[in-house]
């Protein structure tokens, strides 16, 4: 009799412990497969989901603020079209950087500048019907150096040992150049004369026919 007792008693034991272990086998694959909130890829915001810093500047792999690279590409293309100026007509323009890196005045002419926008069209249509003039084209090579000046470029221009910056205002922004040489009367195209030392002579603003222009030019010849 005692011996069936101790016999009941240490399945009982055995059972039991079978028992405790099969839980805990249970309990760590549950750990296993629960996903962890702290580690879990799916708990971890993504880069864009992270919040942004308002303060943060921006770099691009070729070194700079994205803002710099933006203003550079605007300034090399810009650079592009005022040198397709240069041409117009078939006469040879040139501009004030150039001339500031002349030596002196070649011919000892006066000068005759273009001012003008991008957007001007009757910039473009005195390009065509006016610059194209044969009797104008001689005029002008003979008596002028010709200058073409973008009043809205961006890159800073030099003149008279002085350098002139773009500023934002209006309707696209202004060179301060332009400014000063149409002394605030921001009409396109316009003219401006300057004697043999770079000293503005007079500005004239508007459009002009090849007659028109003749008589204008013979005229600051004169002076």
């Amino acid at each position: 009799m005692k011996k069936f007792i101790v016999l009941k008693h240490i399945t009982f034991v055995i059972f039991m412990a079978f028992f405790i272990s099969a839980c805990n086998n249970e309990t760590k694959s549950a750990d296993v497969n629960e996903p962890n909130s702290k580690t879990h890829p799916a708990q971890i915001p993504s880069q864009s989901q992270q919040p942004k810093n308002p303060n943060a500047i921006k770099v691009d792999a070729r070194g700079g603020t994205l803002g710099d690279q933006i203003s550079q590409q605007q300034i090399a293309a810009e650079r592009q079209k005022r040198l397709k100026h240069l041409n117009t007509g078939g006469l040879q323009w040139t501009t004030f950087d150039k001339i500031a890196n002349e030596k002196g005045n070649k011919g000892n002419k006066k000068y005759m500048v273009d001012v003008y926008t991008e957007w001007c069209g009757w910039c473009k249509v005195m390009d065509k019907k006016t610059f194209t003039d044969p009797d104008i084209q001689a005029y002008l090579r003979e008596n002028f150096h010709i200058v073409k000046f973008d009043a809205e470029q961006k890159e800073a221009v030099r003149f008279k040992d002085k350098e002139y910056n773009y500023v934002k205002g209006g309707r696209k922004g202004i060179n301060k150049l332009a400014v000063e040489l149409l002394g605030n009367r921001m009409s396109y195209p316009t003219l401006v004369y300057l004697d043999e030392n770079l000293n503005k002579i007079t500005a004239s603003p508007g459009y002009k026919k090849p007659d028109q222009l003749m008589a204008e030019l013979k005229a600051i010849v004169k002076k």
